[in-house]
């Protein structure tokens, strides 16, 4: 049995290539959604079976041991965010040959006129991804939709992380006789219906494009809350050893300093700023909005209560426990074994605890840093060394992950 994986374009015989469509002649079975078998031509005599499933698809294939040859439709490109990736995992001991299609993107593109290279590929057909945060960073973010990520969903967020002017271009049933490409403000089409077969592309003309962390102290909004100074920030953030993909805590959150940077770094994951204070809360948010981080969520409350229903952390910044501490460690590590922590304290006593609880935890790679940061203040003709209170960053990794 031959087996090949199609790439239908658009779904129609316009944007299917001379491969694909030799292909689907030749098979003795077609496999595919019920929207790409009825675009193939009717004096194609194979059999049709309608099924989407990676799952669904082989159980056709395994039933069916007569067939010379079996031709599976996919929507698009095979290469780009495709079924085909799990449904070749499943193919192993078949002979298989896969046939590139044209994706919606290139469609798009093209019918936009425009070159596509420094787009930011997104998928957020039945994935959860933040749309803001990749149209944050980039100039050009092209989105594919579905599921519960529609054109309507991925505005609402653009809107609610304060990117509710960016131009957003829509593209609706592609290749279709109910083809419609239109643009609005994000905002705008956040109030609107659209259509499910739809992609989208979102330009920020000032996209963010600094690569360090430790951003200038007046960046952000302040009050009476405490807040984490940029250099001492910036030495947190380096013991966290953030990946892209991070859950983050940032416990004692303050005004979101540290939760607001390391959000900006882990872009496909979250971090959560839990704080006691409303005000700190308000801030949190404020700040949040300001400076972009639209993959943080502030919880008023109090750790370690308030983490039982949060996901489990790869690396949790403890700002302040309320007296808390050695709770907070230990229902962290229940949460992962190997979660990459790390305390700061202006105080012996607190040193003291989290020293001695770093010890009879299992934790390694321990490491403890005393800050001492001075910064110039102008007098008269002079600039005099003004010192900040010492700090004492304690880090270390769960040893039983």
């Amino acid at each position: 049995m031959r087996i090949s994986i199609v790439g239908m374009g658009m779904g129609n015989l316009g944007t299917l290539t001379a491969d694909t469509l030799e292909a689907i002649y030749k098979a003795d079975i077609l496999i595919g959604a019920e929207r790409l078998l009825s675009a193939v031509p009717e004096d194609c005599r194979a059999e049709r079976h309608s099924a989407i499933r990676p799952e669904d698809i082989m159980r056709f294939i395994d039933d069916d041991k007569q067939a010379k040859r079996v031709c599976v439709l996919m929507s698009g490109d095979v290469s780009f965010y495709s079924g085909a990736k799990k449904l070749l995992t499943l193919l192993d001991g078949y002979e298989v040959e896969v046939l590139p299609g044209i994706s919606s993107m290139q469609y798009f593109a093209a019918r936009l006129k425009r070159p596509w290279q420094d787009w930011k590929l997104i998928s957020a057909h039945g994935i959860n991804c933040c749309a803001a945060v990749y149209a944050r960073d980039s100039a050009e973010t092209f989105f594919l939709t579905g599921g519960e990520l529609s054109v309507q969903a991925l505005c609402a967020q653009l809107n609610e992380a304060g990117f509710g002017d960016l131009l957003v271009t829509v593209g609706e049933s592609l290749g279709s006789a109910d083809e419609a490409i239109y643009q609005d403000t994000a905002s705008n089409l956040a109030q609107s219906v659209h259509g499910d077969l739809a992609v989208m592309l979102v330009d920020n003309p000032s996209p963010r494009t600094l690569a360090s962390c430790g951003l200038p102290d007046d960046a952000f909004i302040r009050g009476d809350i405490p807040m984490t100074k940029s250099e001492v920030r910036s030495v947190i953030l380096s013991k966290l050893r953030l990946h892209e993909n991070d859950i983050v805590y940032d416990v004692g959150a303050g005004t979101g300093s540290v939760s607001i940077e390391a959000a900006l770094l882990v872009k496909s994951g979250h971090v959560y700023a839990i704080e006691r204070e409303e005000e700190g809360c308000n801030l949190i948010r404020e700040n949040a909005k300001k400076l972009g981080g639209a993959n943080l969520t502030c919880i008023n409350g109090e750790a370690p209560d308030s983490l039982a229903e949060l996901p489990a952390p790869d690396a949790v910044f403890i700002g302040g426990s309320g007296g808390f501490l050695d709770r907070i460690l230990d229902d962290l590590l229940r949460l992962n074994p190997a979660v990459r922590l790390v305390v700061s304290t202006v105080t012996l006593e607190t040193l003291a605890e989290a020293t001695a609880a770093f010890s009879r935890l299992s934790i390694t790679d321990v490491e403890i840093v005393q800050l001492a940061v001075s910064k110039a203040k102008l007098l008269g003709a002079h600039h005099l060394m003004m010192a900040q209170n010492p700090i004492f960053i304690i880090s270390g990794v769960g040893c039983n992950g």
